[in-house]
């Protein structure tokens, strides 16, 4: 008898933006092509939310982050959000909201990721990156860190 293996409905939300062009990088999902998102990642047994962006960042986007890395920033904010019925599934059953913690990393110029997990991207200025996505924690966590000019984190 094969056991069920659910998501954990603990998650990261990790944005991605680069200086040099002040653009934010957008993945288009392979379960779902009209969903553009950043990266994101649900949190595995033991491992903190830092840890679960790090990994998320090389999984998805093959970008090595080292763990003390001052471009990777918590934002010491987290959201509850109702998971989108169709992806349900992937968690256990009566499950339906995540709790998803906040990162910012910010590169130095934009890079042609490594794609792993979805079908394409494109680094787009921050508005567009809010139109684009159908995350409304997504889109927030965008508006909120990066639309006057990433005021609240500076890369040192």
């Amino acid at each position: 008898m094969t056991s069920l293996k659910y998501k954990n409905n603990q998650s990261v939300l990790v944005v991605i933006y680069a200086e040099s062009t002040n653009r934010v990088l957008m993945l288009q999902r392979q379960d779902d092509s009209t969903f553009w998102q950043s990266v994101t990642g649900t949190l595995e047994t033991n491992e903190t939310p830092r840890e679960t962006a790090i990994r998320e960042v090389w999984e998805e986007i093959g970008l090595k982050i080292e763990e003390n890395s001052t471009a990777l920033f918590d934002c010491k904010e987290s959201i509850e959000f109702e998971i989108f019925p169709h992806f349900r599934y992937k968690y256990a059953p009566n499950v339906t909201h995540c709790h998803e913690h906040w990162f910012l990393l910010t590169v130095e110029q934009e890079f042609e990721p490594i794609l792993s997990e979805h079908l394409a991207y494109q680094w787009v200025f921050p508005e567009q990156a809010i139109q684009m996505t159908k995350s409304p924690n997504n889109a927030e966590a965008i508006k909120k860190y990066l639309m006057n000019g990433f005021p609240q984190y500076k890369r040192i």
